[in-house]
């Protein structure tokens, strides 16, 4: 996971009185843009600012008065506040302590504060508690691990109200034809149903972010799929490698066919089968894609169902991807 990095300054890489005046503008202007007084930017976190926004959100997530909500990176509470009017209980997973101390004050002394709790770290690393809702304006560098996080977590959650950047949002909804349909489209896909919500431009942020962000309501499916996930991600990381290339192709791509063959003894070991000293695993996997249509096939055209059927006729003849 890509670390978030902040300015840093030491005397030996000053510049010298004149080219610091020379740039004394447009050190103010970038100042200016940035958070006056939290240095967001160190945790890749943009402050919702605008409060119609933030209603929207919360309004999208349809609340019950007897749920229990996380919210991942409240920053100073303009979600938060909004959240706590509607929800029974809201826990904060933030991972500015100087932040957290600014959301505490927010509802000190009133009744909110009963309702709220706030675990100051790394969402990623956090134990987290029980809860029916997660409501997020996600840290770009945390959208991956997120939402499997989210989705990996039991009991699950009854819905997820996501903020991410656009791009990595529009992936999430992304079908299979589309320019965007990739492995993490298919990954998510597979076990929750997601939805565009809404377009969040840069101006509603502080400090702005360099690109737009968008809103997704993620739905995990309960009870989800019967699948492991690293088999159908193993078979997405083959087949995603080069997305419009042929399966037969992506199949036949250096490392494979050794790789699967070495899973193959593994299960025939495992499950007590005889394991055969010379095996042709190249032919084994061109049969499978000759039998289910799929040598000439294109990962980009292959929804979810496509992967699942190709995924269950390796298994059948023992051929596994972890």
């Amino acid at each position: 996971m890509p670390r978030a990095t902040s300015d840093r300054f030491s005397r030996a890489h000053q510049s010298s009185a004149k080219a610091s005046s020379s740039k004394s503008k447009d050190a103010s202007s970038s100042s200016s843009a940035r958070n006056p007084i939290f240095n967001t930017e160190r945790f890749g976190q943009h402050i919702l600012k605008n409060p119609q926004v933030a209603q929207t959100i919360v309004e999208k997530a349809n609340l019950r008065p007897t749920d229990k909500v996380l919210e991942v990176g409240p920053g100073t509470g303009n979600l938060t506040v909004k959240i706590l009017e509607q929800a029974k209980h809201v826990t904060a997973v933030e991972m500015d302590p100087r932040m957290a101390a600014e959301l505490t004050k927010r509802v000190q002394g009133k009744p909110e504060q009963r309702k709220l709790d706030i675990i100051i770290g790394d969402f990623v690393k956090a134990e987290l508690p029980y809860f029916d809702v997660c409501i997020s304006n996600t840290p770009y560098q945390i959208s991956s691990p997120l939402i499997f996080r989210l989705l990996s977590h039991r009991p699950l959650p009854r819905v997820c109200i996501l903020m991410f950047q656009r791009e990595f949002a529009l992936r999430l909804v992304a079908t299979a034809g589309s320019a965007l349909w990739s492995r993490l489209s298919a990954n998510v896909q597979l076990y929750a149903k997601v939805d565009y919500l809404m377009h969040v431009g840069k101006n509603n942020f502080r400090p702005a972010p360099m690109v737009e962000s968008s809103v997704v309501r993620v739905a995990p499916r309960d009870p989800p799929p019967p699948v492991r996930f690293e088999e159908f991600d193993g078979l997405g990381r083959i087949l995603f490698s080069r997305r419009n290339k042929t399966v037969h192709g992506n199949f036949m791509a250096k490392g494979v066919i050794p790789m699967l063959e070495k899973n193959w003894r593994t299960y025939c070991s495992e499950t007590d089968q005889m394991v055969e000293n010379e095996v042709d695993m190249k032919a084994k996997v061109e049969e499978v894609l000759e039998q289910t249509g799929n040598t000439e096939n294109r990962a980009a055209k292959m929804d979810v169902d496509d992967l699942l059927k190709l995924l269950y006729a390796f298994h059948k003849v023992g051929i596994h991807f972890a």
